[in-house]
């Protein structure tokens, strides 16, 4: 085992104990526990066994499971930002209403 092998596996057990503790605090749903540890444990599985992305290179068509892993890593990351995206823009169309609301109910109070 390579010393980069042996760095990632330890890093997604950390991420993976982590994910853990957020799920206790409540900050993550029972959903997202199992997606987020599903994630690190596929990460541990492709460093400790890398042949295994060559299935998902033949599935899809690409020479080298690496570079199957890569592209699929960079959709999923440009669908994270952009559902991060629209999740902003909602939060901030309801701070813009709640605002309103409390300048609303500012004013009418100050006319009693």
């Amino acid at each position: 085992m390579t010393l980069i092998q042996i760095l990632i596996v330890v890093f997604s057990l950390f991420a993976m104990m982590r994910t853990f503790r957020q799920f206790k605090k409540g900050k993550l749903t029972l959903a997202f526990l199992f997606a987020w540890l599903l994630f690190w444990l596929a990460v541990g599985t492709v460093v400790l066994l890398p042949k295994t992305t060559d299935i998902l290179a033949r599935f899809v068509g690409v020479g080298r499971g690496v570079d199957a892993i890569m592209y699929v890593s960079i959709l999923g990351l440009f669908y994270a930002v952009f559902r991060l995206i629209v999740r902003i823009e909602e939060v901030e169309r309801e701070i813009t209403k709640l605002v309103r609301r409390l300048a609303v109910d500012s004013l009418e109070k100050k006319e009693k």
